[in-house]
């Protein structure tokens, strides 16, 4: 099976998993009791309809409206789909409301209408435009998507956008800002070819017109070439970049051009087309998948070359994900009655000027470089960028209100920037995501033992399909290729058998190392070390030691305890460090939370404790996340049990040890987690914000707790992680599933990158 075939199974197996489809509606106020229900639905709900009844804006104060866009399709213009009609369309619109929710918190429901009868559709969108606070429109065909957007925008007093066309336009006009002020020319004086005639092109250069594009300096091309005056061929859209010109193919008008816009089709642009265009050329080749000039072939064929495209595996991608949801929730926060002009101008201005501001350690880690500057390789911000929520939706919010546009005024900009960053917390998987960017960045080999399961084999080809490192499977290459055949799992990756042939040499030089190295600890002989070996708990590790990996995943047939055994006597502790350790993280819906010790230490002293708080810091710091730190106990700062005495003691050496680390207790984890309960202790270290980091006073205590959340399903939970070993191995869950195998690795990945750069 290809990897396009894995791709499209996987799919259909994600979109088919229970519950169906990607989103749901959750209740936002309680509703388990009588009392609660009758507050929801009648008869309280009759209160609030009252209010809307005499003030029609109250809507906003009682009801969802106000954080609620409806994503529209009729399905005409599906990706590179094409017309495959409104119920075929669903799973995209479905997947455009994720990107709102995870990037800005904004809640959707996706629309799809049965309806291509522009006048038909109109009205429908008209009749429900009630419920929502904006309406996104999204794959609907040219040149009937400029007609319904156009009288949309005219006969709604909410925010309308149709993303395919302003989208692009506003992401590349960041771009092309910071690309000239690098190539050193003014707007007003480049010539323009732009390829593609679609929704697209006529938004994006309209909006480049709006930043001072000369129309006489701008050439539109369709699949016919040219359009031109003397053409009779042309819409109406078309016609306003009608020129009079002899020039009649792209090849043509490229000559002696300066920016060239692609939106139309792959590899349309040849070598000598580029070589043809002006010093510094600008390249926006922004076809998908295959872009009009590949990235590497323009900028092997032109050093000077300042270069963008649609994909995510160059740099400079123009990605509408970086604009519509902070334009929508600069948007939706001040009740904005249209996306104007000003606004969208102010959205490219916003990205463009963030893109010459020194990028945040947590972006630079996210794509796994040593450093990101303003320059040809980085003109447009990438989108793990957590400033886009502040810069962006702030922009947009002020446009609204300097233009006229907004229902509600905001006064207090840092109080709405913090409302926004409080936003930004709720995204809990969104460190996942930035974590498997830095691993993709820089792909490890990483050994999977028990590979004759099927859980396993179907992480091991998750990770290699999505380039998250490279799996090779330790276990019975027999085994291992029946299980593949059973599941119609058709993927090659290397197998380490021990039996194999070729490893007799390997075995018996890695049953030499396990004998010096535990000699005088059990291991008395060559023989005694052989007999070790044919257990792959042995063999997984200590091929990580000789270098055949840079990471091992273990543990999933059996116990921690009986998996980390073998590790401990083969892999030896980092220096400094005592003893080894575990953490979980925990993705909730405030943010990511780590727990340490869950799988290790049993009973540990407060020494220990002061151990495994600073492996666990600097487990979080390695994640570029800034550690809040709460030695847990049952009581809050006590110091009358034992525990408690315990755990005060292991806070005082920290405090005295490590004075930059902003870490207190003992302390109950409900006021470790809790903004307001935390004011009730003024002296607190944690000053009022809540722990990130919490520390648990033995492994009963936090093995439990992390089990009954994972069990609840209250949050995601990816690990734990094995800090404080010489090399990257972890222990996976008994029976852990495919998703948190491939988050482990993810975080196996990632321990191994930064072993490598601190031996460099």
């Amino acid at each position: 099976m290809s990897k396009e075939n894995n791709l499209k199974q996987a799919a259909l197996e994600y979109h088919n998993s229970k519950p169906k489809g990607k989103i749901e509606v959750v209740p936002t106020k309680p509703h388990s009791t009588q009392r609660d229900l009758a507050l929801a639905y009648s008869p309280g709900v009759a209160a609030p309809c009252l209010e809307i009844s005499e003030n029609v804006t109250d809507v906003y104060k009682y009801t969802s409206k106000g954080n609620l866009v409806a994503v529209i399709s009729n399905g005409t213009a599906v990706l590179g789909l094409g017309n495959i009609g409104a119920e075929a369309s669903k799973p995209v619109m479905e997947g455009k409301g994720v990107l709102f929710k995870i990037f800005a918190d904004i809640d959707v429901f996706d629309i799809e209408v049965n309806e291509t009868d522009p006048d038909k559709f109109i009205e429908v969108i008209k009749s429900i435009a009630p419920t929502f606070g904006g309406i996104n429109l999204e794959d609907i065909k040219a040149p009937e998507a400029f007609e319904i957007e156009k009288r949309l925008k005219e006969e709604l007093n909410i925010p309308v956008m149709h993303d395919d066309q302003h989208g692009t336009a506003i992401i590349s006009s960041a771009a092309l800002m910071n690309a000239l002020e690098i190539a050193g020319k003014k707007i007003s004086e480049v010539r323009f070819v732009v390829s593609g005639a679609g929704a697209a092109a006529i938004a994006c250069t309209r909006m480049y017109k709006s930043l001072g594009a000369k129309p006489e300096n701008i050439l539109m091309c369709d699949s016919k070439g040219v359009i031109t005056k003397s053409r009779t061929d042309l819409n109406e859209e078309k016609k306003e970049f009608a020129v009079e010109t002899s020039l009649r193919t792209l090849e043509e008008a490229l000559k002696g051009s300066d920016v060239f816009i692609g939106l139309s089709k792959g590899n349309i642009m040849s070598p000598e087309m580029l070589l043809s265009m002006n010093e510094n050329p600008i390249v926006f080749a922004l076809a998908n998948p295959e872009p009009e000039i590949s990235y590497t072939l323009a900028t092997e064929t032109r050093k000077d070359v300042i270069m963008a495209t649609g994909r995510t595996d160059f740099p400079n991608q123009v990605n509408n994900v970086l604009g519509f949801p902070y334009i929508f929730r600069g948007a939706l926060d001040v009740h904005a009655t249209e996306i104007n002009e000003e606004m969208k101008l102010a959205a490219a201005k916003a990205l463009a000027g963030l893109a010459k501001e020194n990028v945040p350690a947590q972006v630079i880690l996210a794509y796994n470089v040593k450093s990101i500057k303003f320059g040809r390789e980085y003109i447009i911000p990438k989108p793990f960028d957590n400033r886009l929520m502040t810069k962006v939706s702030m922009a947009v919010a002020k446009a609204a209100i300097e233009s006229g546009v907004a229902r509600k005024t905001i006064t207090d900009w840092k109080a709405y920037e913090e409302e926004l960053l409080d936003r930004l917390e709720g995204s809990d998987e969104k460190l996942i995501r930035i974590l498997q960017t830095r691993a993709k960045a820089n792909p490890q080999k990483i050994l999977l033992n028990n590979a004759e399961e099927y859980t396993v084999l179907k992480a091991a080809q998750i990770i290699a399909d999505e380039g998250i490192a490279y799996p090779i499977l330790l276990g019975k290459r027999s085994k291992i290729e029946n299980t593949k055949k059973k599941y119609n799992l058709e993927f090659d990756l290397p197998i380490l058998d021990r039996e194999d042939i070729e490893n007799k040499e390997k075995f018996e030089k890695y049953a030499e190392y396990l004998y010096q190295k535990r000699q005088r600890l059990g291991v008395n002989s060559i023989y005694q070390a052989n007999r070790l070996l044919k257990s792959r708990d042995y063999y997984g590790p200590l091929a990580v030691e000789m270098g055949e990996a840079d990471a091992l995943l273990t543990g999933f047939s059996k116990g921690y305890k009986s998996a980390l055994l073998p590790i401990l006597e083969t892999i030896d502790l980092q220096p400094n460090v005592s003893k080894a350790a575990s953490a979980m993280i925990l993705f909730t819906k405030r943010g990511p939370i780590f727990v340490a010790d869950t799988s290790v230490n049993v009973k540990p002293t407060a020494e220990d404790l002061v151990g495994i708080t600073q492996l666990t810091a600097n487990f979080v710091r390695a994640l570029a996340v800034f550690p809040r730190v709460a030695l847990l106990s049952y009581e809050n700062f006590s110091d009358i049990s034992e525990t408690s005495q315990k755990v005060a003691k292991a806070v005082k050496i920290l405090h005295e040890t490590n004075p930059d680390l902003i870490v207190d207790g003992e302390i109950q984890p409900d006021f470790a987690l809790d903004e307001q309960l935390l004011s009730a202790f003024p002296f607190s270290k944690l000053e009022g914000k809540p722990a990130n980091v919490l520390i648990f006073p033995d492994l009963t205590s936090a093995n439990i707790s992390y089990k009954l959340i994972k069990a609840l399903k209250s949050a995601q939970v990816v690990g734990p992680v094995l800090m404080g070993l010489n090399r990257s191995i972890h222990i996976m869950g008994m029976r852990s599933s495919v998703e948190e195998i491939v988050n482990l690795a993810t975080l196996a990945v990632l321990d191994a990158q930064l072993r490598k750069s601190l031996n460099k």
